[in-house]
């Protein structure tokens, strides 16, 4: 059965819901009342209750390519079962497997073996008729916008309505709610080349919501923007889940986005598994290269002019400064899982430490980050195995010296 994203097994652990009537565009489909925004599922083996509605699981999921030059095994046994109404990411350097993972929840792409479920429905079983409804249950983001230039803002966000044979009165409604939930109800009769790129993205997501989807699938939707634009784009997604416990399904090579916005996430390296589990825990203790070095970029180093100065041994003369680095990464319980206690830190290290560096992040109610000492000792410091049972951190180190900043 599918590993749950709570799954402790080394190789997988760091080893909608309806649309609810808001004035928005998605209205219940249930008649009468407002349903309540769903959030994240517990996650459970694949064998518990009854899978949520906009649930996805990968069952053994592999992907063959055949060429010319030999076999391509984009996927090798994904084994995954993703609850209704969170933020999953999934995330690789190129080549990993995610866009071909992703596009087996919509049929675009069919495993080779294995099976992918929807709502528990094998949807390889799916006849046209009803793959055409599946679809149209799952929304998607693309990359690169996938705009009609020669369509209007409205027309492009109304099309797949009027493909569908939805009534003209109920296009123009919901085509406007669409346009205020994204906030371009000034650009309806814009043409995507008078757009910018965080305003196309827009466009795109609104015509990703036209069929009240329970699922949003989005490929890369924040890649081709800039820093400032991609922090609005998931903004907006994270007030779409919320609004609607909608499930979403992005698919990224940036770590940040997955901390900005994911509950899970899903580590992808050569088309298999690296890591799987809470955005927190895989952040703060990676355990697979892959994932190391998807999370280099956002991991300080040390400070170039400390690095030039910093010795394995005190100076034979003058006086010098241990420079020690502590790690949070998070953890439930003891110093791993504390928020760093400066006055605590300082008066275990003899009163005289000095805070040279700090990178401290808060994910998902888990303090995580490093900071960089210097710590003025008599003779020739303190041990690393001394400084570990002082408990201040997980794991603590000791990097070396360097003089004193006298």
């Amino acid at each position: 059965m599918a590993e749950t994203l709570m799954a402790t097994g080394a190789d997988t652990m760091n080893s909608p819901a309806t649309l609810q009537r808001s004035g928005h565009p998605a209205t219940a489909r249930a008649s009468g009342g407002h349903a309540a925004p769903r959030s994240a599922a517990p996650a459970t083996t694949a064998a518990d209750d009854a899978p949520g509605i906009g649930s996805v699981t990968f069952e053994h999921v592999g992907k063959v390519y055949r060429a010319p030059a030999g076999d391509v095994h984009a996927l090798q046994d994904i084994d995954v079962a993703i609850p209704a109404g969170g933020i999953f990411g999934i995330i690789g350097r190129s080549g990993a497997g995610k866009s071909s993972l992703l596009r087996t929840i919509n049929r675009l792409e069919s495993p080779t073996s294995g099976r992918v479920l929807v709502d528990g429905r094998d949807i390889a079983r799916l006849d046209q008729r009803n793959l055409v409804a599946l679809r149209r249950r799952i929304g998607m983001v693309f990359q690169h916008f996938n705009l009609l230039s020669a369509k209007t803002v409205w027309d492009n966000v109304a099309l797949p309505l009027r493909v569908a044979g939805v009534p003209g009165a109920e296009i123009d409604r919901r085509v406007e709610e669409l346009l205020a939930l994204v906030g371009l109800e000034g650009k309806r009769r814009a043409y995507p080349g008078q757009l910018s790129g965080g305003q196309k993205q827009r466009v795109g997501i609104a015509r990703a919501l036209v069929h009240r989807p329970e699922i949003l699938l989005c490929d890369e939707a924040t890649s081709a923007l800039d820093p400032e634009t991609t922090q609005s784009i998931l903004a907006l997604l994270r007030d779409i889940n919320r609004r609607f416990g909608l499930t979403i399904v992005l698919i990224t090579h940036e770590m940040r986005v997955i901390r900005d916005i994911c509950d899970h996430v899903l580590v992808l390296e050569a088309g298999r598994i690296a890591e799987l589990g809470p955005v927190w825990q895989v952040f703060g203790n990676p355990r697979h290269p892959a994932t190391r070095a998807l999370l280099q970029p956002l991991q300080a180093g040390l400070p170039e002019d400390l690095a030039r100065l910093l010795q394995l041994q005190p100076p034979a003369h003058g006086a010098s400064e241990q420079l020690i680095e502590l790690h949070y990464t998070g953890g439930d319980t003891g110093a791993e899982g504390s928020a760093p206690e400066l006055a605590t830190i300082v008066a275990a290290l003899g009163g005289r430490a000095r805070l040279l560096q700090a990178g401290v992040d808060r994910i998902q109610g888990h303090t995580q980050g490093r900071l960089l000492l210097a710590a003025r000792f008599a003779g020739s410091g303190i041990s690393a195995e001394a400084l570990a049972t002082l408990a201040l951190s997980q794991p603590p180190k000791v990097l070396g010296y360097v003089p004193a900043d006298d």
